[in-house]
């Protein structure tokens, strides 16, 4: 993923997609079906597919994500929380999308966002604490996991920024490939999307090092502090019991933007920008080794012929250069709107505007349509407390599937 001042014009976009596909090598409308009762997508008409605008072009700063509070407070379940690039958190009335959009949180003053993929990149909600957030953010060297909280008990959607308390912070050796996703799981630990540092081809080899933090997927209790930290280790992380970093969840990792969970079967879904060959998409299991950088999708990368397949878990989807260079991780749809839609996990291409819908079956095999070829920058997806998509454009516009 990179990102771009608002208001681009067509000369410098492509300017910046000629940089982008230079940092993928180097430096680095038809819908789908209806689900039954076990979560599983079925086969049925298919129908279309459109963006309709919540707001557009231009109010927002370089949004790379937009989140819900999902219904801990109760006033709260219309709003739409987007994360700005360069440090601040905006909330939007979803109902009244014209009303002006409120900043719930301004970190700019601790945010570093000169590069193109560093800056605030993750935001989530405690799931059953209202008014306590976790965001994911860089400085110029060190990605930080910190917690604010509310100003007000009377406003919750307003965080004070004197109140951060660092969790976690971990070196960053180059200016690309910090992930920055923020989830909570069904468990209720928070996982957190970390890049594997950065250049090209992971030079420092930490996609495959368990005792680095970058290029993985991390795992914290963020309820219990022990040993003077402000978070605990799952029992079940696979290196809770010392033989590597004990954060870890799962390695093997490029620059995974975006996972989610599927609120009805609790799999972890994890798109991995790709180098020069293959974009892909993981289920991420606890322990689970996903291959970079021996492996660049189910290809060997390093060496290029021959490497050790053996315990790298392959993706469970690819796509390669003729259709687009830099994947951006969605969600399963579990809407009302879009019943087609229900059980598939929806995703694009940023710099190419593709949005598909691919469905695993129990038996293994995938299915993946094209929704619609948009003409957006897409950043990022996000969902509502009723779990209706929303799309983020880089252009400042927020879009729903609809």
């Amino acid at each position: 993923m990179g990102t771009w001042p608002r208001g681009i014009s067509a000369a410098v976009w492509l300017l910046g997609l000629c940089l982008l596909l230079t940092a993928c090598k180097g430096n680095e409308e038809s819908a789908v079906m209806p689900s039954n009762e076990s979560g599983q997508a079925s086969s049925d008409v298919e129908k279309p597919v459109a963006l309709e605008a919540v707001v557009p072009e231009g109010t927002l700063d370089n949004p790379v994500g937009m989140v819900s509070e999902y219904g801990v407070t109760a006033a709260l379940r219309n709003k739409g929380f987007v994360i700005e690039q360069p440090g601040q958190v905006v909330m939007l009335d979803l109902a009244n999308p014209s009303t002006e959009p409120q900043v719930v949180l301004d970190i700019r003053d601790r945010v570093y966002s000169d590069g193109n993929e560093q800056g605030l990149l993750g935001l989530a909600f405690h799931p059953k604490k209202p008014g306590v957030a976790y965001v994911n953010y860089t400085t110029k060297t060190h990605t930080v996991i910190a917690r604010f909280v509310m100003k007000d008990p009377g406003n919750p959607e307003i965080f004070d920024p004197a109140s951060e308390v660092k969790l976690l912070t971990y070196e960053q050796p180059f200016s690309n490939h910090k992930g920055g996703q923020l989830a909570f799981g069904p468990d209720g630990y928070l996982y957190i999307a970390a890049g594997d540092g950065g250049s090209g081809g992971d030079p420092h080899g930490n996609g495959q090092n368990k005792q680095s933090l970058l290029g993985k997927v991390l795992r914290i209790d963020v309820n219990t502090g022990v040993n003077g930290k402000h978070y605990s280790i799952p029992a079940d992380n696979p290196f809770a019991g010392g033989s590597g970093a004990p954060e870890i969840y799962a390695f093997g990792l490029r620059n995974p933007w975006r996972f989610s969970f599927d609120t009805v079967t609790g799999k972890l879904w994890a798109a991995d920008v790709g180098q020069d060959r293959l974009e892909e998409i993981n289920l991420i299991e606890n322990g689970g080794n996903y291959g970079w950088n021996v492996m660049e999708g189910n290809l060997c990368f390093k060496p290029k012929e021959g490497c050790k397949k053996e315990g790298l878990i392959e993706p469970i989807f690819t796509y390669g250069r003729d259709q687009g260079v830099s994947i951006t991780g969605g969600f399963v749809y579990r809407g009302k709107a879009l019943p087609e839609l229900i059980g598939w996990y929806v995703y694009a291409d940023y710099a190419m505007g593709t949005i598909w819908a691919l469905r695993q079956s129990e038996d293994g095999s995938v299915e993946n349509k094209v929704l619609l070829e948009s003409d957006h920058l897409i950043t990022s997806f996000g969902v509502d407390a009723d779990g209706e998509l929303y799309i983020c454009s880089q252009k400042g516009s927020l879009l729903r599937l609809s």
